[in-house]
């Protein structure tokens, strides 16, 4: 069978992987559709690999400096959906290359460096730098933020008084990897094992009800034994990703 590339050929080839054809699967196809949601949820959750870092462009309005946050729908209104945002440069007064009273256009002009004449080493320039970089950082210091993603608001610790409607932002962050965008999502060995161990525990679930109940034939349904095994491969599956696959703290939380 090819590997799957979309999500009728993903559900087809997780309930072969519990037995169909050959076996019964006992699970209605809305469980099915529910578990793989679950499945593609948890991996874009905690995954790495479901998630991409991006940086945004966005132009401050006059909302948003009323609201004193900005809408996140309007940062990526027509791209993914934005899983977590981790910082905010403000490309203002102090960045323009063309300002006079820019510290670092009159250090270049004035050829401070030396580079041009080469009476500066490399070494130099990149010390001087850091030390700007460094003065820049206590008078001017990174603005700390705030987001969660069930809010859509990224709110910014400043006084939004200081921003001018149409100032430019750059955002950065990461945004959820869509498999109905790249399908080669669908297999991911992770994602297709831990939506089969989640439709097991399903199935289960439903032939738990059944356990006592005499059937035609002497037949017994041993649905706890299903729910153990599944559950201890999700625990499974789920500590693996934590040590193999998901960022870092710092790295996605804004």
């Amino acid at each position: 069978m090819p590997l799957p590339t979309n999500r009728q050929e993903f559900k087809e080839y997780c309930l072969r992987a519990l037995g169909a054809p050959v076996i019964e699967i006992n699970v209605d196809d809305s469980q099915v559709e529910d578990r793989i949601d679950q499945a593609i949820q948890y991996f874009n959750d905690w995954n790495s690999l479901g998630i991409q870092r991006e940086y945004w462009k966005y132009q401050v309005t006059q909302q948003d400096i009323t609201n004193q946050y900005i809408n996140t729908d309007s940062i990526s209104p027509n791209g993914p959906r934005i899983q977590n945002i981790t910082r905010v440069f403000q490309v203002g007064f102090n960045l323009q290359i063309n300002n006079i009273f820019n510290i670092r256009y009159q250090m270049a002009l004035t050829d401070f460096y030396g580079l041009r004449t080469g009476n500066m080493k490399i070494s130099d320039y990149v010390g001087t730098m850091q030390y700007i970089e460094m003065l820049q950082q206590l008078l001017d210091p990174e603005k700390q933020i705030r987001f969660n993603k069930h809010k859509n608001q990224l709110k910014i610790d400043m006084n939004w008084n200081d921003f001018t409607p149409n100032q430019w932002l750059l955002i950065e962050g990461f945004y959820v990897i869509n498999p109905e965008e790249y399908s080669d999502v669908w297999n991911d060995a992770m994602l297709k094992k831990y939506a089969t161990a989640l439709i097991k525990q399903q199935w289960g679930i439903n032939l738990s009800k059944f356990e006592g109940i005499p059937m035609p034939g002497n037949i017994t349904f041993n649905g706890q034994r299903l729910y153990e095994e599944a559950t201890s491969t999700i625990q499974s599956i789920e500590d693996s990703v934590l040590l193999k696959y998901q960022e870092p703290p710092d790295f996605i939380t804004g």
